[in-house]
């Protein structure tokens, strides 16, 4: 084995320029894999955890008829405070919001919006819920920064905002917009007008009805009241999974792309090596190696490609990692345009399985791209070889 090393090492030095482009070329691909793959990661980690920050905390109770994509179910969507649960209220790890059909009036357009009634002194979701703590004429509210570029509202700007109470009949108030946020969850901010719970309750002549109860991280349910519906924070994710999964297959194909350029580049130079190595693999044999031995060098050789490669990648990948890791890579378009969870600036997560994963495929299927053309040396003639020929 110490001789196959020495051997191996000795020829792919000797090879030169040739071994130079090979290694270069793997390792590229080793750099790029990691560094997509860490991008997917960290999109996958970003985009829960700011869910979690600004729409879903640990998790929720969704009133049992409440569906967030039919406002036509909103209207019947709410239930009085399930006493199983002021317990958890008081102590400040759960919180109730209502959320009700309105529109919105701004700059004599009509906007129909989903009017959420959020308790002021919440610590759950980074909502800056005490900015609606306001001595206005008007009803104080809060909305997104998408929402405020899509109707053109400011801080400080009044309109007409009109709904229908839990009787049917519709009014109208005025609101102020007391505060913007800016957050990189697109269903927390478009189409959203926060107000005080306690006043969306008043308006819809509700007292102490809820649609949804958001707990905080680390929160247990023990039991469900009845006519709510646990959903997970899993559940509640489960669209930023699904669009990771799709985007992954996409890579899967630039991935394999990468990989066929580096690996045709081994083919064709063991492909060489052998035609070139006649007389070598001849002497081989005549000192007593046999064909299994002298394939077995060739393959390894090859393999000692990926070698090199990931030791070329440390020296100029790390740095590139690093980098990547510390500023982010910015998208070029406006990430608001996406509708899902994503923050401009994408930070790329690694971990050691993702660096020892890749290193094993590459090295793998370095292998066996370096045994298909050392097979041929197993049906070479060592008088042949000798002399130049093969059989």
């Amino acid at each position: 084995m110490k001789l196959a090393i020495k051997l191996a090492y000795r020829n792919l030095i000797g090879a030169g320029l040739r071994t130079v482009l090979n290694v270069t070329v793997l390792s590229f691909s080793f750099v790029m894999i990691i560094w997509m793959k860490g991008l997917m990661s960290g999109w996958d980690h970003q985009a829960k955890t700011d869910m979690m920050k600004w729409e879903i905390g640990g998790g929720q109770l969704w009133h049992q008829s409440y569906d967030p994509l039919d406002p036509l179910t909103w209207f019947d969507s709410y239930a009085t405070l399930p006493p199983s649960m002021e317990t958890h209220i008081n102590q400040g790890d759960m919180m109730g919001m209502l959320v009700v059909q309105g529109t919105v009036f701004p700059q004599g357009r009509m906007l129909p919006v989903a009017l959420k009634g959020i308790e002021l002194q919440q610590q759950i979701l980074a909502i800056p819920t005490q900015l609606l703590d306001t001595a206005t004429e008007a009803v104080p509210a809060l909305i997104g920064e998408i929402m405020a570029k899509s109707s053109g509202l400011k801080t400080g700007d009044r309109m007409a905002l009109r709904w229908r109470n839990a009787f049917g009949t519709f009014d109208a108030a005025d609101v102020e917009i007391a505060g913007i946020f800016s957050s990189n969850v697109p269903q927390a901010e478009q189409g959203q007008l926060y107000i005080a719970l306690d006043r969306l309750q008043q308006m819809m002549e509700l007292p102490d009805a809820v649609t949804i109860l958001t707990y905080k991280e680390g929160f247990k349910i023990n039991e469900i009241p009845d006519g709510w519906v646990h959903q997970t924070k899993s559940m509640l994710t489960r669209q930023v999974d699904q669009m990771i999964k799709t985007k992954s297959v996409g890579q899967s194909i630039l991935y394999f792309i990468l990989l066929l350029l580096a690996m045709l580049a081994i083919f064709d130079t063991q492909v060489l090596s052998v035609f070139r190595r006649q007389k070598e693999i001849g002497t081989y044999v005549a000192l007593g190696y046999t064909r299994k031995d002298v394939v077995g060098l060739f393959t390894f050789e090859g393999s000692m490609h990926a070698v090199f490669a990931a030791a070329l990648s440390m020296v100029y990948g790390l740095p590139f990692l690093a980098w990547q890791a510390r500023v982010g890579w910015t998208l070029p378009v406006d990430a608001s345009e996406f509708g899902m969870a994503m923050a401009q600036t994408l930070y790329p997560v690694y971990s050691a399985g993702l660096v020892v994963t890749t290193v094993l495929i590459v090295t793998i299927t370095t292998a066996i791209v370096s045994y298909l053309p050392a097979r041929k040396i197993a049906k070479m003639n060592p008088t042949d070889a000798l002399r130049g020929k093969i059989q």
